[in-house]
């Protein structure tokens, strides 16, 4: 499915209600530099666009653009490389929420930037700020064999709905849509304020009826909480009205007083679980009488359908979760080979083939995005970023498979292991952010470059992520081996250091949060992160997951004692590197501004 964004326009045309924001901003912004409009209420509507200041301060700015479920057209990834030319560093960066973010635009450059994203129908609208964010959702759906519904025209059917929807502005905090296809749950439905997974039930004659699961008041930041079940199952006609429902509950009764206890996590914290879900049960019965609800099933999805890849006989749902290839074959050695090895997933049932794309770091520069674009048309394909922060080409045969690659390979996007141990995810640490305390982008380089040193970059089955703060931005929580920055004393001095979480857990509609295994200074987490893979590695029973692996060694706590000889620093005297971060030249600082919309 190749997504439409807002209301239906000509090429190069920018809809009226995109017009509307973009005038408002400009409006806004003169005001602001007039002295008209104070700093605290242009920077909660500058939030409301999208638009987020940096660690640098000054007129720099982040722009983030949504991309509701990660869909992309040729002319909107050419322009995201416009974009990032013209008004940043010459690149963008794909966030684990499937935004594209841009740096360093300057404040006055802001509403020429919109009218660009406008033209080929991309907005910044609700992408930062107390809004409900973009909507999330599983990168492969339309193409798994294991899905139950295609989610992708429901996650779009929920984007139109609550874009410059009343009840999706000013909340007591943001609030986070995800959707997945199935219980493998690729989308991370499982740690969101609402999260949504198609299931079955059976019905009276024999047969099975696909609707949804509804999971709500999950989060993670410095105190997560997994998600808790509305139901049962929720009909394929209640799902909307159920998601309005749990966001008009949230915006009744969320702590509007202290936003370190506003998101929906702590709505259930202080009322119980069973209250919220009766209070937003109650929202949906009553939710019919509202003069503007159209009720049914919405018109998107009626227009696209919702039909799954369709499952192959006897297939079952990978243990692990993140998703994963659905045929194997003999390792083989040569580039295209590995690549095709690590890289592709095909599905069974109808023969679906898709294929990732490796983005180093999460960054695409403008040319890549051309070069992606240039492909899609070529091939006739569809393009999504993933939640890993890559691009995954849909709709191939295998005969394309060939000259993919090649293409790949020359736009430097070919590395075999996207979405496997190689492929680190990151938050953009302190390298723009106001609250970040270590440069996490230099720790994922690092560690990326440790596993191909020591032959580890293209183990499967372990996904390593890293935040530079408590607030999870890069989803450490979750992942296999995380990693959490953190300011470290030692010898009289601060220096960077991190926190090491091990068998975090995502799948079958369960999430496990990853336990304590051992704090580390920042230089030695490399080395760390090379023992505890090398040890999966070579350790592991054939098809054991992670979790499996560290559950039968004992837990977190007893291989990070392992890593306990890693936990030392030489004195400032003896290795001065241990007292510099990733990527900086100076000492380090731990230097925290003020927060402005944490999380991506």
């Amino acid at each position: 499915m190749t997504r439409t964004i807002d209301v239906e326009v000509g090429p190069g045309a920018i809809s009226p209600a995109a017009l509307a924001d973009i005038e408002k901003f400009e409006t806004m912004l003169a005001l602001y530099e007039k002295g008209e409009l104070d700093e605290d209420r242009f920077r909660i509507f500058r939030l409301g666009n999208g638009v987020y200041g940096q660690r640098q301060g000054g007129r720099n700015q982040m722009v983030r653009i949504k991309v509701p479920y990660g869909s992309l057209r040729p002319e909107q990834l050419e322009m995201l490389g416009y974009v990032a030319e013209k008004y940043s560093r010459g690149w963008g960066h794909i966030t684990t929420r499937q935004n594209i973010q841009v740096h360093f635009v300057q404040l006055e450059r802001v509403p020429e930037l919109l009218r660009d994203l406008a033209s080929v129908g991309l907005t910044t609208r609700e992408a930062c700020g107390d809004t409900v964010r973009n909507i999330v959702g599983c990168h492969l759906a339309g193409a798994c064999p294991f899905e139950v519904l295609d989610i992708s025209p429901w996650a779009e059917a929920a984007f139109r709905h609550f874009l410059r929807n009343p009840y999706a502005q000013r909340l007591p905090r943001k609030f986070k849509i995800n959707f997945s296809g199935c219980a493998t749950d690729c989308g991370q439905a499982m740690f969101n304020d609402i999260g949504v997974i198609a299931v079955t039930r059976p019905r009276a004659d024999g047969s099975v009826e696909p609707g949804f699961r509804v999971f709500f008041a999950g989060g993670l930041g410095a105190n997560p909480h997994p998600a808790q079940a509305l139901e049962d199952f929720t009909s394929r006609e209640d799902l909307l009205p159920t998601l309005d429902a749990l966001l008009r509950t949230f915006d009744h009764y969320g702590n509007r007083d202290n936003k370190l206890r506003a998101r929906m996590k702590w709505l259930v914290d202080t009322m119980g679980v069973e209250e919220v879900r009766t209070r937003a049960l109650k929202e949906r019965n009553l939710l019919l009488a509202a003069a503007n609800w159209p009720g049914g099933i919405p018109g998107y999805v009626q227009e696209h359908g919702d039909a799954p890849a369709g499952m192959a006989t006897g297939a079952t749902p990978t243990p692990t979760g993140w998703g994963t290839n659905v045929v194997f074959r003999a390792p083989t050695t040569d580039r295209y080979g590995r690549w095709n090895d690590a890289n592709v997933v095909r599905g069974v049932a109808k023969g679906t083939v898709s294929a990732y794309a490796y983005a180093r770091l999460g960054d695409i520069t403008g040319d890549q995005f051309r070069g992606v674009a240039a492909i899609q048309r070529e091939l006739d394909l569809e393009v999504r970023v993933t939640n890993r922060q890559n691009f995954v080409f849909r709709g191939l045969t295998e005969d394309q498979l060939p000259l993919l690659h090649e293409r790949l390979s020359a736009l430097g996007m070919a590395e075999p292991g996207a979405e496997l141990a190689r492929d680190v995810v990151s938050c953009p640490g302190a390298d723009t952010c106001n609250l970040a305390v270590t440069q996490s982008r230099g720790l994922a380089d690092e560690i990326g470059r440790a596993l191909e040193e020591a032959g580890l970059a293209d183990v499967g089955g372990v996904r390593i992520n890293i935040s530079g703060c408590t607030n999870s931005c890069g989803q450490h929580h979750v992942a296999d081996i995380g990693f959490l920055g953190l300011e470290r004393r030692a010898h009289k001095r601060p220096a960077p250091g991190y926190q090491m979480l091990l068998g975090g857990y995502l799948g079958q509609a369960q999430v496990e949060f990853g336990q304590k295994a051992a704090k580390l200074p920042a230089k030695a987490a490399g080395a760390a992160t090379v023992r505890v893979v090398g040890r999966y590695s070579s350790e592991r029973n054939p098809g054991e997951s992670f979790t499996q692996w560290l559950a039968r060694s004992g837990g977190a706590g007893v291989v990070g004692a392992e890593l306990a000889d890693l936990d030392v620093f030489p004195t400032p005297e003896e290795n001065p590197d241990f007292y510099v971060d990733f990527d900086e030249t100076g000492p380090y600082v731990s230097e925290v501004g003020a927060g402005e919309c944490a999380g991506s």
